[in-house]
């Protein structure tokens, strides 16, 4: 395992061909085991919540992870091509002064994401440590796991490239015990369908936190592919990114949706306790197995954390930027302990605000490119560019006319009874504009 340079010089230029040698294989864990979480796991339980079980909210699971999994292995395959991080590589479509913004949302996103993977984790170590007669309060279990993993994302890429490989193999058998134990000792959700237009909100909010929790990885995608060599099938990439994180979120979430009847409260708390009542003698497994997988999914953040910042133009050491984002995380979990349940929902609605509208627009940039000015794409425009303002425009436009949550409800989901389309709008308007901005500027190349 190399250390990773902590200069920005490595975000803000294109890996040297003589570091692109890592194995395709990589890419598959590091897609899967960052969702082997109990997040997943409660969004499962959300599911069961709003009223979507049986085949209904197997459907909604399905969906929502193919919608979700879809971008981020579309733009994995972007990383072998560019050698940059997932943020910096939107300067093509963006501009260099453009993706700045875009780019710094993402890393206050991933604060909120440290915290949203640190609470659950947390109330399982404190219960294992409890177990060995070791009390220990939340905020003290909490910022051990916190710096474990901040000095896993410390190393940068390689590091955090390898915990993912042999720690997703460890969590996959242990989820996969645990999560067998838990579906037998649960009660079997109904399988009643859901037909009424509330109903369909419902649908559309389930959909929305499904979709959310994968897609959110697509700002990271070719973070961990751009040292995979360019020559690597675009294909192959694009399975193994899929498939990694198509897998894992949808067995999860269904092990939630499977024991959601039985655990009925949506929080990570309620689920805690009840996986260590039905684990029995193999609870400290269980608890083990939520507790560190934090390391995993937060390993990876942090490292994503500091690339974006660094492409927001906040040229600090990629070490210290990953030293403040993990602090940010802590002190945001630590002020919303006992809030999980309402601050994740509208957590992950919220994300898609912004999320949708600028996967639209760097998809559409990079995949229907006219042939006249596909060569310009290893040249980043300077400045900020038309598509900046119009991820700003349509992501504003999706808050105020679609959102649908406690905070806000805008007019147009309060007509479809609070459903809430705002992402699937965001992402195919901001694409189709983004399709007419190459257009044009395909056609004036010919003039």
């Amino acid at each position: 395992m190399k250390v990773e340079a902590t200069s920005s010089a490595a975000v803000l230029q294109s890996v040297s061909p003589d570091l692109q040698t890592m194995k395709a294989d990589r890419v598959f864990w590091s897609h899967f085991a960052p969702n082997l979480a109990p997040s997943a796991w409660v969004i499962g339980i959300l599911v069961v919540s709003l009223g979507l079980t049986g085949w209904t909210g197997i459907m909604v699971l399905l969906l929502g992870n193919i919608m979700g999994s879809l971008p981020v292995a579309l733009c994995a395959v972007m990383g072998p091509k560019t050698g940059l991080p997932q943020m910096e590589a939107s300067r093509f479509s963006f501009g260099k002064t453009g993706k700045k913004l875009p780019a710094f949302i993402n890393w206050a996103n991933c604060v909120g994401w440290d915290a949203v993977n640190n609470v659950p984790s947390a109330l399982a170590f404190i219960l294992l440590l409890r177990m060995v007669g070791i009390p220990a309060p939340f905020w003290l279990a909490l910022g051990v796991l916190a710096f474990i993993q901040l000095l896993a994302s410390m190393g940068g890429h390689d590091f955090v490239q390898t915990i993912e490989k042999y720690l997703g193999w460890v969590l996959m058998g242990a989820f996969a015990i645990v999560g067998v134990i838990a579906v037998t000792h649960s009660a079997t959700p109904s399988s009643t369908g859901a037909t009424s237009s509330a109903a369909f909100a419902d649908i559309m909010v389930g959909l929305g936190a499904v979709s959310s929790f994968n897609m959110a990885w697509a700002a990271y995608a070719s973070d961990y592919t751009r040292y995979v060599p360019p020559a690597t099938p675009a294909k192959r990439i694009f399975w193994l990114t899929f498939l990694g994180t198509f897998l894992s979120s949808f067995i999860m979430e269904m092990f939630g949706l499977l024991t959601g009847a039985a655990i009925q409260d949506p929080s990570p708390d309620a689920l805690i306790h009840a996986l260590q009542a039905w684990s029995g003698p193999l609870a400290p497994l269980a608890l083990a197995a939520v507790a560190f997988s934090s390391v995993a999914i937060n390993a990876a953040n942090d490292n994503t954390a500091a690339y974006a910042l660094i492409s927001a133009g906040i040229h600090v050491n990629r070490m210290l930027s990953a030293v403040v984002t993990a602090g940010l995380g802590y002190l945001l979990a630590v002020m919303g302990e006992g809030r999980f349940v309402s601050l994740y929902e509208n957590y992950l609605l919220l994300a898609l605000y912004w999320i949708a509208p600028w996967c639209g627009i760097v998809l559409a940039d990079w995949y229907c490119r006219p042939a006249n000015i596909k060569a310009e794409r290893s040249n980043a425009l300077p400045g900020w560019t038309s598509s900046a303002t119009v991820f700003v425009a349509v992501t504003t436009l999706t808050i105020s006319l679609f959102s649908s949550t406690p905070l806000y409800t805008g007019p147009i989901a309060t007509v479809l009874n609070g459903a809430d389309i705002g992402y699937l709008v965001g992402f195919f308007l901001a694409g189709g504009l983004q399709i007419c901005i190459l257009r044009r500027r395909a056609a004036a190349r010919q003039n």
